[in-house]
């Protein structure tokens, strides 16, 4: 099966996300997360806007967070959108702390944010 399918990324299904999911926020992250109610495995959405920087940037944070959020353990319960939206400060924390940090931040972020879900 193809990572790529487990994507969010019709803006219809990000509305619904932002909507009816619970939030959980830090410096650098923004997490939103909703139950669908299916089977299929968790699927991601992200959203880095320009604010964060030149595309080299945009690219290196969305790719991060993509390879963190596939290490996640626990993963997020099957049936579950995820959103991570990134905040201007992201690439400066990247830079200074590296790849795990952030990944251990989004960790206790989508945790928070799936334990918020309504069931």
């Amino acid at each position: 099966m193809s990572r790529r399918r487990h994507r969010i990324s019709r803006s219809g299904d990000f509305d619904v996300v932002y909507r009816k999911g619970a939030s959980s926020a830090g410096r650098h992250l923004v997490v939103y997360a909703f139950a669908r109610g299916d089977a299929e495995p968790a699927r991601l959405g992200l959203s880095v806007s320009r604010r964060v920087g030149g595309s080299v940037d945009r690219n290196r944070v969305k790719r991060v967070v993509r390879e963190q959020f596939a290490a996640l353990d626990p993963a997020p319960p099957d049936g579950t959108d995820v959103i991570v939206i990134a905040r201007p400060s992201v690439t400066a924390y990247l830079g200074e702390r590296g790849a795990e940090a952030l990944g251990a931040r989004l960790a206790e972020l989508v945790s928070e944010a799936t334990k918020a879900m309504a069931p």
